[in-house]
């Protein structure tokens, strides 16, 4: 059963500008989402993709952002194939505990200016 779908889009060209701030980066993003973006070309558009892939999770499982996106309580890795996974610290895990098992699934895109996530929650 699907319990929620979230959709997001950023800015690409914001997200330039954002991440000139060493601050901000190591603030918003995990460990292992700067690791891949500082490997590619176009890093800004890495780090608005898992932006708004955080921003489509919070609204696919009705988390507030400042609650764990801005604190790292979720965040993308990828496989040795580049697919990404959405990640939970055990506090983020807790608030959807009552939901039983779940299962996510997300979608990253970048074209031009644009990045855009996708994430759907399903109950197992």
């Amino acid at each position: 059963m699907i319990l929620g779908i979230g959709i997001d889009i950023c800015s690409i060209s914001r997200m330039k500008n954002a991440i000139k701030n060493n601050h901000f980066v190591n603030r918003i993003f995990h460990k292992a989402e700067i690791e891949y973006a500082q490997k590619k070309v176009n890093a800004a558009a890495s780090f608005a993709v898992v932006f708004a892939a955080r921003e489509a999770f919070c609204k696919a499982s009705s988390i507030s952002m400042f609650e764990v996106a801005f604190s790292q309580g979720v965040w993308i890795e990828r496989d040795e194939d580049g697919k990404p996974s959405i990640m939970l610290s055990e506090k983020s895990k807790e608030k959807l505990s009552s939901e039983g098992e779940l299962s996510f699934h997300v979608s990253l895109s970048h074209e031009g200016d644009i990045a855009a996530a996708y994430v759907i929650i399903e109950k197992l």
